[in-house]
């Protein structure tokens, strides 16, 4: 991706004036996860053609991932017909947040258009809870001072919520091998959300938990993000940060509210990545905070107080033995499933996913892929830039593109290490020592793999 991204700044570079490049370039960078860079470019595209839908829809979705309100209704606002329904709802909390209730509620009135039954309880909240305008004081009368400005009522839960979902671009046919482990996410995650009535019919609840476990690099939350993007879900990636608060109960109370808004949004999957991080095990956590929130996790993974209908969590762990041994109950993370780093079939996709955007010679891929055992996805990712790196400082020197060779691979096996061997070493410890409930099998079939 960094390559993509190079090229395509050195060809706007030579043609500045090419809008369409540029919006091509700002959606490569959100799509990278670079949405500060992305809303510099998608900025710049609106800022030549303010008339262009697809750069005014980037800017809106880099200011959503950034947490910039005014910007995403001064981008999206204009075209809010052509929109799909959920951006159109993104955009009317965000106006109300911002206390701009005409444009919040021209947004409603584009959800009432497509379907006039429409009842948005999120949205109503929003927006009898924005902050009122202020009256410019030219408008007041010369004998009253001005009044402060209120102080904003709190939002409703769902409008509160610190995590947006997204809908993934991608499916399981962007990730590379693990074709056993992908059907059996299949059953556990997308053909629930796909086929609800069958599974109602066999008696099976649409919802619950699945926990990914497996060294770093594996490829965890590449596969909950395609498994969302399969099923085309709306998918809640929560990371500590969006969690954690210093006042007291509003960790908490941001918990809730992520999945409040995932609730309203069904179908949907909210991701924990790093699972230990506020489901760590209670145990080990000597304050209150840390236990009060494992608590809450809890609670809303039962549904206390709400329906989890067509709510499926996936918490993702390079430690699942830090993970309370609560949040594995059934009902809340019943289905825990270990991601290995992949096979010499799955490590050969992988390095052909990785070189498919690159200029290559023909390649024995297979070869290199056997040498490459213990290597995670990331791993080999990082071969193929180290590699790529090679060819580049070349091309650099003489000037010309060259491809990347068999040679430059194999040079590179001398530089690249696997990273997943000291967790292959604790977990190995682990299968030893406390398997008791069988927990670890996965791991320890995989161990053996490793002897074999």
């Amino acid at each position: 991706m960094s390559t993509t991204v190079a090229a395509l700044r050195e060809a706007l570079a030579h043609s500045p004036e090419n809008v369409p490049l540029r919006v091509h370039l700002a959606r490569t960078l959100l799509e990278a996860g670079r949405a500060d860079e992305a809303l510099v470019e998608a900025r710049a595209a609106v800022a030549q053609d303010s008339d262009r839908m697809d750069a005014r829809e980037v800017l809106g979705a880099a200011a959503g991932e950034l947490g910039d309100d005014a910007t995403l209704v001064d981008a999206w606002f204009p075209i809010r017909t052509q929109l799909g329904a959920d951006e159109v709802r993104v955009l009317a909390l965000a106006a109300a947040r911002t206390g701009r209730l005409d444009e919040a509620r021209g947004a409603y009135a584009v959800l009432h258009a497509v379907d006039p039954g429409v009842h948005d309880l999120a949205l109503d909240r929003a927006m009898r809870a924005a902050p009122e305008p202020r009256l410019p004081s030219s408008a007041l009368p010369s004998s009253a001072p001005p009044s402060p400005a209120r102080p904003p009522r709190p939002l409703d839960a769902a409008a509160e919520a610190p995590v947006r979902g997204t809908r993934p671009s991608i499916n399981f046919g962007d990730v590379g091998g693990l074709e056993a482990l992908k059907e059996r996410l299949r059953m556990d995650i997308v053909y629930p959300l796909q086929r609800p009535d069958l599974f109602k019919a066999y008696g099976k609840r649409i919802g619950g938990g699945v926990l990914l476990y497996g060294p770093p690099g594996c490829g965890k939350t590449h596969l909950a993000r395609a498994a969302a993007g399969e099923c085309g879900a709306k998918f809640f990636v929560v990371e500590i940060q969006a969690v954690l608060d210093m006042w007291l109960g509003e960790s908490e109370k941001r918990l809730h509210n992520i999945f409040e808004e995932a609730r309203a949004s069904a179908p949907s999957i909210v991701f924990f990545d790093e699972i230990e991080a506020i489901g760590g095990a209670r145990h080990q956590l000597k304050h209150g905070p840390g236990r009060r929130l494992v608590n809450q996790l809890l609670a809303e993974l039962d549904g206390a107080g709400a329906s989890n209908e067509a709510v499926l969590v996936i918490g993702a762990t390079n430690a699942p033995w830090d993970v309370d041994s609560a949040l594995r109950r059934p009902g809340r993370f019943d289905r825990v499933v270990f991601v290995p780093p992949p096979d010499a079939a799955g490590r050969e996709v992988v390095l052909a996913l990785a070189l498919r955007e690159r200029p290559t010679e023909t390649l024995d891929l297979a070869s290199i892929a056997r040498r490459c055992l213990r290597f995670s996805g990331a791993d080999m990712h990082h071969l193929v830039e180290v590699a790529s790196e090679r060819a580049l400082g070349e091309a650099l020197r003489t000037g010309n593109l060259r491809p990347i060779t068999q040679s430059d691979l194999l040079a590179s096996l001398d530089k690249v290490k696997p990273t997943t061997i000291e967790w292959i070493e604790t977990a190995r410890r682990y299968v030893s020592y406390a398997n008791q409930a069988g927990l670890y099998d996965d791991v320890g079939a995989y161990l053996k793999s490793l002897e074999g």
